[in-house]
């Protein structure tokens, strides 16, 4: 580069630096508390904004600065972050909720200003995980679907399973449905929709349909903030049902790692798996999803947010094998309401 055009980029980018912002409202909030600006993609392009970039979000009175990333995944637990979703500028707060936290509702104001360019490319790097929807690309039908049997601790074989949706318009779902009925699954714990949401879906597989239409399966529309109160109700209304009914019990989302993910591990936390066993089961869906391989970074980035959901039950503070069980029924009696019959009933059906 000479340095005629040298001078010209280092120009344009201190203007980009200077002068990078746009403003907006909020169009829409999600059921999870996402926030989606009426902001168009394009627009936030070509103020300058690109992944890796920090930036400042004011909303009103409040400020907070996040991440221009691609996922949910690319900040820690509780971290905030700004996407790209539907051709909008969109916030999160990954495992909670934006809306709530920041006070925020359709028409509020928002604008972006960058604060750095590219400080965050780094550990964008490190977190960039990539999947395909190309069967072909995984070693099995059961890694392509994230479908297994889960078998920590006092949990025996063929008494909980965990798995992406086996019933919605997405190429993994056909597989899912089948691992569904080879592995006999009478009993559904659906996390991720509503009682009008899966009536939509119920077309896409047979052998779900039947358990819904038996009535053996509950419908809990969950967010994924395991510390909120809404979190801890539900979940105890999709345990109590189990106790009512029989194994093999399926638990699921939508991709079947984080609502999934987060539920399987308290339960196997109260079944007396050890903290490695716990954290290898959550990560094993990234390692499904996205060849995500032990003693790498990423997989250790994957493995803080499971280590962290333990710590914010806690108190702040690691569990060990010695009381990871306690922290869990602590979590299943104080927050979610479940007396110790009921942990007892449960522990009883998924030995």
């Amino acid at each position: 580069m000479n340095k005629k055009a040298l001078m010209v980029s280092i120009f344009m980018l201190a203007v980009v630096m200077i002068f990078a912002s746009v403003s907006g409202t909020v169009a829409e909030v999600d059921k999870y508390g996402n926030v989606h600006t009426g902001i168009p993609e394009a627009e936030f392009l070509e103020a300058g904004f690109e992944l890796g970039d920090m930036l400042l979000i004011t909303m009103g009175e409040q400020s907070v600065q996040a991440p221009f990333v691609t996922t949910y995944g690319d900040v820690d637990r509780g971290n905030p972050l700004i996407r790209l979703s539907g051709s909008r500028v969109s916030m999160a707060l990954n495992y909670a909720n934006f809306a709530k936290t920041y006070s925020l509702e359709v028409g509020s104001a928002v604008s972006f200003e960058l604060v750095e360019k590219g400080s965050y490319l780094e550990e964008l790097e490190i977190r960039n995980l990539v999947r395909t929807d190309v069967r072909e690309d995984y070693a099995s039908d059961a890694v392509f679907a994230n479908f297994r049997a889960v078998t920590m601790g006092k949990i025996s074989f063929n008494r909980l399973y965990r798995s992406c949706h086996p019933s919605i318009d997405d190429p993994r779902a056909p597989y899912a449905s089948q691992l569904v009925e080879r592995a006999g699954i009478r009993t559904v714990v659906n996390l991720s929709d509503s009682d009008e949401e899966l009536a939509g879906f119920l077309a896409y597989s047979d052998v779900y349909a039947t358990i819904k239409a038996d009535g053996n399966m509950i419908n809990l529309n969950m967010g994924v903030d395991l510390l909120s109160d809404e979190f801890a109700a539900k979940l105890k209304e999709g345990l109590l049902f189990m106790i009512e009914k029989t194994p093999p019990y399926l638990v699921h989302c939508v991709e079947g790692k984080d609502r999934a993910g987060m539920t399987v591990a308290i339960l196997g936390a109260i079944m007396g798996a050890t903290v490695e066993e716990i954290y290898t089961d959550y990560v094993q869906s990234y390692e499904n999803y996205y060849h995500v391989e032990p003693g790498t970074k990423a997989y250790e980035a994957v493995e803080n947010i499971i280590r962290g959901i333990f710590k914010s039950i806690n108190n702040g503070n690691e569990v060990t094998d010695d009381n990871v069980g306690y922290v869990a029924m602590k979590y299943l009696m104080e927050k979610a309401g479940m007396t110790y019959p009921q942990i007892l009933a449960l522990e009883a059906k998924l030995r």
